[in-house]
């Protein structure tokens, strides 16, 4: 068994790799410092061709597979965690348009998607549909050829500068679900913006919460079938990006911690001479490949087509915890500097916490992976 990538995605990689690095990290710390949106960097990633990844050739994408996404947003992440963010959620609104709209949805949004600019928000999560979506309270009421949206989300990210919110409303009763979501596209403009709040991290790239009255929405928006919304978004895979954010947020603390206990001296000494430093970078570096090990293992097994539910949350906790944990000791390990803006990994810790919550809190994909386990182990 070869665990390494093909040559194709190797290419990827070192391309992603070299922008990141040369075009945004250096940027990173003052984005960051001033909560300033990376417009310019999210454009030059559309003009590259990033933003329709996975989206088919015929609409101006590249045709890509999870394992690619996995590798792009670990790059990105690896420099600037919300540019990841944002490109990748972005993704999977397209993707949702891509495998459950219709052809004339897929000509009309997709090929402007591929190329951000159209930016797409997801709209799922509210107030009290935290971790259970389908508690939701924004409701869609059909009229004629409209429907009629009332509610609200939040977590938008994307938002403030994006242009359509797949927006997942109740069509029906709660003694229907999971078989009464509806999703639909509905342009910025219609939302209220109630509140944009002032985040420990992700900071550059806003996530409010806005909301719906009266608005009225063409049947033309509505992507799939009535009711089948929320079973249909638990078919798509782009959740990987998570994860993968994970991943690059650790491989950046890593890389980071390399070079500085190497250059940092103490006693005549670089401190990497230390035994103890050593180990708890060896630890770093294992948990790194671990995390990698796992997700892109999650990525390959949604390209077949196979199942991940365990394999997903397995990837989904340990990866956002290898960031904590790696952001946390590289600041240890920097000393009294790391905690300071003057190095990148405060940032890191401040924008990995994040990732155990968003994407499903890790102690609900916990719940999911000791059931797995059980039902692959019967007793």
């Amino acid at each position: 068994m070869r665990f390494q990538l093909t040559a194709d995605q190797r290419q990827l990689r070192e391309e992603v790799r070299t922008y990141a690095q040369e075009r945004i990290k250096p940027e990173a710390i003052e984005l960051d410092r001033a909560g300033e949106h990376p417009t310019e960097i999210l454009d030059e990633l559309g003009d590259r061709g990033y933003a329709g990844l996975t989206l088919p050739e015929r609409y101006g994408g590249q045709g890509e597979g999870m394992v690619e996404l996995a590798v792009l947003t670990e790059e990105l992440a690896a420099a600037l965690m919300p540019v990841a963010s944002a490109l990748a959620l972005h993704l999977g609104v397209a993707e949702a348009i891509q495998r459950f709209g219709t052809d004339d949805q897929r000509e009309r949004f997709l090929p402007s998607m591929a190329a951000y600019e159209t930016v797409g928000v997801l709209g799922l999560s509210e107030e009290h549909a935290g971790s259970n979506k389908l508690d939701m309270e924004t409701t869609a009421e059909r009229d004629g050829d409209e429907w009629i949206l009332n509610g609200h989300k939040q977590w938008l990210t994307n938002f403030l500068h994006g242009d359509y919110v797949l927006t997942y409303a109740k069509t029906g009763p709660d003694g229907q679900r999971p078989n009464n979501v509806t999703a639909f596209l509905v342009p910025t403009e219609a939302f209220e913006v109630e509140e944009v709040w002032d985040t420990l991290g992700a900071r550059t790239v806003k996530s409010p919460r806005a909301t719906l009255s009266d608005v009225r929405v063409p049947d033309d928006n509505r992507i799939g079938p009535v009711g089948e919304g929320y079973v249909q978004r638990g078919r798509l895979q782009t959740g990987i990006n998570v994860p993968a954010r994970g991943v690059g947020i650790a491989r950046a603390a890593l890389d980071d911690t390399v070079a500085y206990t190497s250059q940092r001296e103490q006693g005549g000494r670089p401190i990497s001479d230390h035994q103890g430093v050593r180990w708890e970078v060896g630890e770093m570096a294992e948990r790194v490949d671990t995390a990698r090990l796992l997700t892109l293992r999650a990525a390959d097994r949604a390209d077949r087509d196979l199942d991940t539910t365990r394999e997903f949350s397995m990837a989904k906790i340990s990866a956002t915890q290898a960031a904590v944990d790696n952001a946390n000791t590289a600041t240890q390990l920097h000393g009294g500097i790391g905690y300071t803006s003057e190095h990148h990994v405060e940032r890191y810790l401040r924008d990995a916490k994040l990732l155990t919550i968003a994407g499903g809190p890790n102690e609900g994909h916990k719940d999911t992976l000791g059931e797995a386990v059980y039902q692959d182990h019967p007793g």
